[in-house]
């Protein structure tokens, strides 16, 4: 017996899908302006005697591909700068400004099919505007990885990180940060979609092994719109932190909203 087949999905439809599982993909070969606002809730120490409140993170992370010729290679270029509101947990009260910025670079091939995947380095420059309570004063560098696979309407995989402080302030504390950042994505019709993309931290040189991991758990969801001829990508996510350190002012609860302008080639 012939075996059935499934209808092919129209022109329209079936370019929304692809273009919702390029906005998944870390390593695309896609233009984009991510603006991701973070509220973390219930953010400081649990000892700290001014109790806590709400940190609030705009991370401005545009993704930037380029063709490496005829190599069969894309460099993906992420830079991500962070604009913070610290809680008026510490001398000197509440604090706006820009903290460290980040660049991740990934070496990927270009097929986009099978199991997809990326490598290169990670630098993080001690960029704060207020070093002393937004930044590490730290430089840090090392390796970053992507892998996933695009199976169907669904976008599986990781992305993880490990970068280590190499010069700055001796008065500070040495930076050995782990990242990991599992993201599972089903797609459905009309460009909606379901997401958890959790980001998982060690702080290798926290005190103990009560203060090195963060974990949540969460998720959300999504949808690509069009404004006129211009797709955006929005996306809500919510997470709550089953392990997080106990002298350290990570957050309980983190709400994530994300906008992001995509610029199809």
């Amino acid at each position: 017996m012939a075996q059935e087949q499934s209808a092919p999905l129209p022109a329209a439809d079936a370019s929304t899908l692809e273009l919702q599982k390029a906005t998944q993909n870390p390593v695309a070969d896609l233009i984009s302006v991510p603006l991701q606002s973070n509220f973390n809730f219930g953010y400081g120490a649990k000892d700290a005697p001014e109790g806590s409140g709400t940190q609030y993170v705009l991370n401005i992370q545009p993704v930037i591909p380029v063709t490496l010729g005829a190599t069969g290679f894309n460099l993906i270029t992420r830079p991500i700068l962070p604009i913070l509101e610290q809680p008026d947990l510490i001398e000197g009260g509440q604090t706006w400004g820009w903290g460290d910025l980040q660049v991740q670079s990934y070496l990927s091939p270009n097929t986009g099919k099978g199991l997809i995947w990326g490598v290169g380095p990670v630098l993080q420059l001690p960029t704060a505007s207020d070093p002393d309570k937004l930044g590490s004063q730290k430089w840090s560098a090392g390796p970053g990885v992507v892998v996933l696979t695009m199976p169907g309407k669904r976008v599986i995989g990781a992305l993880a990180n490990q970068i280590c402080s190499f010069a700055g302030d001796s008065d500070r504390e040495d930076i050995s940060l782990t990242t990991v950042q599992p993201f599972v994505n089903y797609n459905f019709d009309h460009g909606w979609y379901v997401s958890s993309s959790p980001v998982i931290t060690a702080n290798w040189e926290a005190d103990g092994n009560d203060n090195t991991w963060t974990v949540p758990v969460g998720g959300g969801f999504g949808r690509l719109i069009r404004l006129g001829r211009l797709p955006v990508n929005l996306q809500a996510q919510a997470f709550y932190n089953v392990v997080k350190p106990e002298d350290d002012p990570a957050p309980d609860r983190t709400l994530r909203l994300q906008v992001q302008f995509l610029f199809p080639k």
